[in-house]
């Protein structure tokens, strides 16, 4: 089944070298779509934890869903580790809004190799 989608893509400066682009959705199947800011602290492991902060991907909008989220923790001991994954489905407010749960595990980095368990709840 084909769906349409729609959105732009922004081409950066390639001054980072992680990113050289980003496609921002504005509509899915003809409808709106929406994101979620999400923070939190990792698990205290090899004698530190990391801070992390990102954006999830964009998805429709009052259907049920996921989202995709990605970011880098901040930059500790020497490191930095990923974040990626897919949340759970939505979870409704009194007030018609929602968010999401999410947990994982970072990417393995650091003099000593480790990672960190994380979890958390997205904005609504």
């Amino acid at each position: 089944m084909k769906m349409p989608i729609y959105g732009f893509m922004y081409s950066s400066d390639d001054s980072d070298p992680l990113h050289a682009h980003q496609l921002f959705i504005t509509s899915w199947d003809s409808g709106p779509v929406h994101v979620h800011p999400f923070r939190g602290v990792t698990s205290f492991d090899a004698g530190h934890a990391h801070g992390y902060a990102g954006t999830t991907e964009p998805a429709p909008s009052g259907v049920p869903h996921t989202h995709r989220y990605f970011t880098f923790t901040s930059f500790d001991d020497g490191h930095h580790h990923e974040i990626s994954s897919i949340t759970g489905p939505a979870i409704s407010l009194p007030d018609g809004r929602h968010y999401h749960e999410f947990k994982g595990t970072t990417t393995v980095n650091g003099a000593t190799p480790h990672s960190h368990r994380y979890a958390g709840k997205t904005g609504s």
